[in-house]
Parts: C-alpha cells; sequence; structure tokens
C-alpha cells in the first residue's frame, strides 16, 4: 500500500499521485511554507518590474497567440488578464468529477508555488482556500487541445477568482457571486501575467493521469486475483508462474505477475489435486496472463514514473527565471503525457480484453467437472452465456477508443499553435476505458466464482477461499436462470469499491502472509 504524509508543502514536497489524492480526500494537510511564500513574491516582483520597464514579455505586455507582437499598456495589463479567464471560457460538455477539478486545482498549485510563475500570493492563498474548503469550480469536460496548456478547462476552473463562473459547495452547484454570500469572499483582481499563469498548463491532463494510474492500478491487481480464480476454477496450469520460466524472459512486469499469480494459488488442494493429469498446455487467456498482465503493468508504470515529473514541474508560460532571464517556450505541451496516455488506454483495453476471453473460455464446457454455460440444467436455462455479450461489446468498445488521441493535430491560434497534443482526450478516454473494464471484472469475478463452485469440497488456498467467500456473501450460487443484471452490479460495486483488494490485504496481515516481490516498489507504489 502507498503511505502518504500528514502534510505536505505546496511547492516543495514531492508531489505523487497518492498524495495528490490524499489532499482532496483531506488525509493530507497542504500549506505554504515562509520559503515557498518568499519564491512566490521574487517572482512576482520580477514580473512587476517589467512592466514598469516596458520591455516586451509575452503575456506580461504583450497580447496572447497570435496577438504576442501586439504591445499592451501599463494601464491596460491587468484588464488584459481577466479578459484571458473570460475569452478562453469556451469549454462544452458534461463538467468533469468534482474529485477531477479537485486535483486541477492542488496540481495547479504545487506548480505555481515553486515561484517562477509571477503569481501573488494573495491569489495562490484563493486557489488553496478553494481546495481547504471544498468550493471546487465546475470545469467542461470538452474543449482542450491541450498544447497552450489546457487553456479552456483551466479558464472555467479560475473564473471563480474574478467573481465569474460556477462551483460545487456543500452539495449543490451554486455561482460564484452566490458563494461570495454564503462567504463573504469578494473578486480578486489580477495582476500582470496572473490570468496566463493560472491557464497556461496540464492540470486538466494531469488530474485525469492521476486517476488513471489510481483506477488503473485498482483493475491490475483485480485483475490479477480474479484470474487466479479462474485458474483453479477451470483447472490451469501452475507451471506457467514458475520463476524458471520468466527468468529466461525476465520483463519486471511480467515477473512481478507470475509471483503474485503463483502466491495466490499456494496451498490450494483444486491445483495439487490435477498436478499430474494428461493435458499438456493451458489456452492463452489462462497460460499467458504473466505476460498480458504484465505488458499493461510495464505501460501502468511508465504513466506512472512521468506523472510524477510533472506533477513537481512548472509548465505554463512564459517562465520567470530571475531579473535577466524570463522565457516563453513550450513546457506547457501535453505531449509527454498525452502519449502515455494513450498508451495506458490501450494496456487497460488489454485487461479487459483478456478478462472476457477467460470468461467464454469458461462457458464452454471443457474443463473437467465444470458444466457448459457454467449450470447444470441448461436449456430451459441459459446459464451464464449472456454475460458474455456483455464482454464482447465492452471490449469491442474499448477497441474503438484505442484510437490514440496523441495521433492526431489540428492547428489553432491562427497557427501560432501549429502542433498540438489532444491530451486532454487521451486522459478522457482512458478513464472511459478503465470504467468498462471494471464492469468486464466484474463479470469474470461471477463467473470465475461459479466454476470455482464446482470444485467443491477442494478447497482452495486462503487467500482465494477468503475472496470466494466474500463474494457468496452477497452473490448466491446460481442454480438457474435469474436476472444476471443485480448480480453483475453488485460485483461492479465490488470492483470498484475495491473489496476483493481489500479481503486480500486483511488475509495478509492476519496469517502474516508476505506478497512482495522484487519490483514491489515499482508496481504497489504510487
Amino acid at each position: 500500500m502507498t503511505t502518504v504524509p500528514k502534510s505536505f508543502n505546496f511547492g516543495e514536497d514531492h508531489l505523487t499521485a497518492s498524495v495528490a489524492i490524499a489532499i482532496a480526500e483531506g488525509r493530507t494537510n497542504m500549506k505554504l511554507s515562509p520559503t515557498a511564500r518568499e519564491k512566490i513574491r521574487s517572482s512576482w516582483k520580477i514580473v512587476q518590474n517589467i512592466v514598469e520597464k516596458g520591455h516586451p514579455v509575452y503575456g506580461i505586455n504583450t497580447g496572447f497567440g497570435p496577438l504576442c507582437t501586439t504591445k499592451i499598456s501599463k494601464e491596460e495589463t491587468k484588464i488584459l488578464q481577466s479578459n484571458i479567464l473570460k475569452s478562453h471560457s469556451v469549454g462544452v460538455g458534461n463538467p468533469i468529477d468534482k474529485e477531477i477539478a479537485k486535483l486541477m486545482l492542488i496540481v495547479k498549485a504545487h506548480s505555481l508555488a515553486k515561484g517562477f510563475s509571477g503569481i501573488s500570493e494573495a491569489t495562490l492563498d484563493r486557489i488553496i482556500w478553494h481546495i481547504d474548503h471544498d468550493a471546487i469550480p465546475v470545469v467542461p469536460s470538452q474543449g482542450s487541445v491541450g498544447a497552450s496548456g489546457d487553456l479552456a478547462p483551466l479558464s472555467h476552473m479560475f473564473l471563480p477568482i474574478i467573481g465569474l463562473g460556477k462551483v460545487a459547495y456543500k452539495g449543490e452547484t451554486i455561482s460564484t457571486s452566490q458563494l461570495f454570500e454564503k462567504t463573504g469572499l469578494q473578486s480578486l483582481e489580477l495582476g500582470p501575467k496572473e490570468g496566463l499563469a493560472l491557464i497556461n498548463g496540464t492540470q486538466f491532463i494531469a488530474a485525469h493521469a492521476i486517476k488513471v494510474v489510481e483506477k488503473l492500478h485498482s483493475c491490475l491487481s483485480q485483475a490479477d486475483i480474479i484470474g487466479a480464480m479462474m485458474i483453479e476454477g477451470l483447472q490451469g496450469s501452475i507451471k506457467p508462474f514458475y520463476n524458471e520460466l520468466h527468468a529466461l524472459r525476465p520483463f519486471k512486469g511480467n515477473m512481478h505477475v507470475a509471483k503474485r499469480i503463483k502466491r495466490l494459488l499456494k496451498g490450494s488442494q483444486i491445483m495439487e489435486s490435477h498436478a499430474d493429469c494428461e493435458r499438456v498446455q493451458d489456452p492463452y487467456s489462462l497460460r499467458c496472463i504473466p505476460q498480458v498482465h504484465g505488458a499493461s503493468r510495464t505501460s501502468w508504470l511508465h504513466l506512472k514514473e512521468l506523472l510524477e515529473v510533472e506533477l513537481n514541474s512548472v509548465t505554463d508560460n512564459p517562465i520567470i527565471i530571475d531579473e535577466e532571464l524570463t522565457i516563453s517556450g513550450g513546457n506547457f505541451h501535453g505531449q509527454p503525457l498525452a502519449m502515455a496516455l494513450d498508451y495506458a488506454c490501450l494496456a487497460a483495453s488489454e485487461i479487459g480484453n483478456i478478462s472476457d476471453r477467460r470468461i467464454y473460455l469458461a462457458l464452454e464446457g471443457n474443463s473437467p467437472g465444470v458444466p457448459k454455460l457454467l449450470m447444470d440444467d441448461t436449456g430451459i436455462n441459459s446459464g451464464y452465456m449472456i454475460l458474455q455479450y456483455t464482454t464482447a461489446a465492452l471490449a469491442s468498445e474499448n477497441k474503438g477508443l484505442c484510437f490514440p488521441a496523441s495521433a492526431d493535430s489540428i492547428p489553432t491560434s491562427l497557427g501560432q499553435e501549429d502542433h498540438v497534443s489532444m491530451g486532454s482526450i487521451s486522459g478522457r478516454k482512458a478513464l472511459q476505458v478503465i470504467d468498462n473494464v471494471e464492469k468486464i471484472l466484474a463479470i469474470e469475478l461471477l463467473t470465475a466464482a461459479q466454476a470455482f463452485e464446482y470444485r467443491k469440497p477442494m478447497k482452495s488456498g486462503i487467500l482465494l477461499d477468503k475472496v470466494h467467500k466474500e463474494l457468496r456473501k452477497r452473490v448466491s450460487f446460481a442454480k438457474k436462470d435469474r436476472v444476471f443484471a443485480d448480480d453483475i452490479e453488485i460485483g461492479i460495486a465490488m470492483i470498484k469499491d475495491q473489496t476483493i483488494m481489500k479481503v486480500i490485504d486483511k488475509t495478509k496481515k492476519e496469517k502474516k502472509i508476505s506478497f512482495k516481490t522484487p519490483y514491489f516498489n515499482e508496481f504497489e507504489v504510487f
């Protein structure tokens, strides 16, 4: 399990996906230290000096995008910053989840607190107020191309600072003016560069990536557990998980998964009962679990590592280095995460794909003792036949969502932004796919448990036995047809709540069972 600190210093401490989530959930307190505040004040003073001297610096005393050569007077610099929030608030579609919007605020606060953005203390304190009081701006889901940062969603995110937009607050969505009435807050007047600092950045993409890291890790962990249950139910072989095999092709993800599966199956009477059977090999969906789940683990690890770099970076523009150096660069470009999110989207889809194949395998009736369609009295009963229709539909839908958004680029800003990442779409698609995978895994859990039942009175190892018993508290063995949608909903709730992972963790602690592999910190800590 990932442990998180009790407190976090914006701009100084190392932010990870789990720490960001802990801040969002109120488990970790956040603050600005005196050191961070001094850096913020220093950067802000540099911006004021630029305005006083009148030397043209992009976004401070010039227009934006294709208007970068248009000089803005000292008197108009403040109007420019509020105008950019208004003009760039063009998002459409359903609002993003409140949690993701809150993560955007957290990631943005950490980036601004590093002291390279020219933001004022007052503005950053207001952002932290919104986090601390759970007054989360309403952000439309569509409209970002992920290049000059996530311009449209970030503009909506920070409209409340200037008294506009809407917020989710105490269980309802209200206007910012209503929020001000309830709290006594007033709108802030943005200084030079502040509007641009707020809306330039990759926080929409990064916040989605945080949830992808969290939710995909959950799917990967549960896929191993459910896959091991299916191996038992269908009397699969233990040999494809031997260390001797994987040492000859030592991909970290593969070896990690193989060791986990082997540990889950340890002590199983079911596995021991057919150790000397005449079956030569299993279908790929059982035999190649380490290779397929392992490849998806590798993709997850890649995203986790890149995300940690992004979470601790400065991604707005221009960057205030010091009194002598201000750089208008491309740190806001979303390509580094866009490509990794597309890779993670494919990795998630493949977990659903192989899960669907195991479900189909369980229905075929080719495993001794397990009836066709996982039910004895078929004909009048269809058994589990149609559940696999659902997983086939979900797996197919995921394939369509796997087209990489980052492969596309449509020029914007009259050609000034002539290559964009589309990373916001990468993040949204990845979460859609993961949501579908959770449903597929729920159905595999039901079918694996049904097959598992036909191995009685033989017992599994203690870990999987506990998982099976937990499921049976909620979903009974099916002797005849019923409304399986009800079972599926229970299964989905268990997957989303990580019920079977909690059962495994509790049993490990009680029985002092080690589940660590040489790669535990890489694949289990985020």
